[in-house]
């Protein structure tokens, strides 16, 4: 049972950063308009969307696991910053779910991808 949730685990959380890698791809305004709120360069997208794109897929295929779990744990914690705007509840609940994001993905870089990997030791 440990390795089927490990692997629908890292299936679940890897569409969230597969997904923002398309949504960044095909309407990338909506997270430029963030970045240049915050004075930063807007061409940070791209290396995000890579990011998002590249991690998510080693989660699907377990590979790197505990890094890139790792690295996406980094990755909502300082990218809830953008979302801390206490007069909207909208974004309040997106910066939430960023520290929830975070904390399953610390699950995955402790207990690693389980058996269902190309990298079982990953």
């Amino acid at each position: 049972m440990t390795d089927l949730t490990l692997f629908v685990g890292r299936l679940l959380i890897a569409q969230l950063f597969l997904l923002g890698a398309v949504q960044k791809l095909s309407n990338p305004e909506p997270a430029m308009g963030l970045l240049a709120e915050w004075g930063l360069p807007t061409g940070l997208i791209w290396p995000a969307l890579a990011f998002n794109l590249l991690a998510g897929l080693c989660l699907v295929l377990g590979i790197a696991t505990r890094s890139f779990a790792a690295a996406l744990a980094a990755y909502c914690a300082v990218t809830s910053v953008f979302h801390f705007i206490p007069a909207d509840p909208w974004q309040m609940s997106i910066f939430v779910k960023n520290w929830a994001i975070a904390g399953g993905a610390l699950v995955l870089a402790a207990h690693g991808a389980g058996q269902w990997a190309l990298q079982r030791q990953s």
